[in-house]
């Protein structure tokens, strides 16, 4: 099995900043692909920023210049920094990785998902 979890979400005034961090734990035998997407209400999910197996990392052009994406192999971590943030960032983030397991078995994983508010 293989988890995914999320922390850091929160409420906070527009121009300011937030740190959301997310951990995979599991029969994990490699890591590909990890990210971050949002889904705003009555909006479809959409890709924020993403770190991919050899190092190229992409972001929303939405995001460019405000938010940093950043991981760490060694423990099965990526964090997303967000600052400067505005009203219409507020949306629920998800974590989203591509695992290889143990079993050597390859798919897509999401967590449950951090609710960000940007609100005076």
């Amino acid at each position: 099995q293989v988890q995914l979890v999320e922390s850091g979400g929160g409420l906070v005034q527009p121009g300011g900043s937030l740190r959301l961090s997310c951990a995979a734990s599991g029969n994990i035998f490699m890591i590909y692909d990890m990210g971050w997407y949002r889904q705003a209400p009555g909006k479809q999910r959409e890709l924020v920023a993403e770190i991919r197996s050899g190092g190229t990392i992409d972001y929303a052009d939405s995001v460019k210049g405000r938010f940093t994406i950043s991981g760490d192999n060694a423990k099965n971590t990526v964090a997303l920094q967000m600052n400067s943030l505005k009203s219409e960032d507020t949306a629920v983030y998800y974590c989203n990785a591509e695992i290889v397991t143990i079993q050597r078995y390859r798919a897509w994983h999401w967590g449950p998902g951090t609710q960000v508010t940007v609100s005076s």
